[in-house]
């Protein structure tokens, strides 16, 4: 287990499976807006739970003053010949948006997949409307390496694309 890490006023912890609910209102709010998750919006809580924690993912809840803001987990973006690269997925509660919470999960993230021994990390479905997201991303080092176009049922603006992002974790996986 790795020690919590800690950013200002942030307190960033494992999340196991057993206190996914702590998490629980959060995801649901994030995919049931159907803007941001490709997941059904519908998910059920033991789904989500299953998705967001179970082996190889690890899960990572964001706490400030005692107050869930946020959460990541981190995996393997595929099995087998592929899974040396990191895939993450992250979650930001609106009213904690623009603090930097989604900047020290990445980093947060990143930091966890170097330990963990991955050599890159690929976010393979980033809504392209999802401009804040895209940015931070960027800020964090990722590049767009692809686009698909119309991939995504965006609840509200219909088929929207979809963006591959990547970055390695290192000079020498370069």
């Amino acid at each position: 287990m790795v020690t919590p890490m800690t950013t200002p006023n942030l307190d960033i912890r494992d999340l196991p499976a057993a206190d996914f609910h702590l998490m629980w209102p959060l995801f649901h709010a994030v995919v049931a807006a159907g803007d941001t998750y490709s997941l059904d919006p519908s998910t059920t809580f033991e789904a989500a739970r299953r998705w967001w924690t179970t082996p190889p993912s690890r899960a990572f809840l964001a706490l400030k003053e005692g107050m869930v803001v946020g959460g990541y987990m981190l995996r393997p973006a595929r099995d087998g010949l592929g899974d040396h690269v990191a895939n993450a997925g992250y979650m930001v509660a609106p009213e904690a948006r623009r603090q930097g919470i989604a900047q020290a999960l990445c980093e947060h993230s990143l930091e966890m997949a170097r330990r963990a021994g991955y050599q890159a990390m690929q976010f393979s479905y980033v809504v392209a409307t999802n401009q804040a997201a895209i940015r931070i991303w960027q800020r964090c080092g990722f590049a767009i390496v692809g686009q698909v176009p119309k991939s995504f049922r965006h609840s509200r603006l219909g088929l929207v694309d979809t963006l591959i992002m990547h970055r390695f974790l290192s000079e020498a996986a370069l």
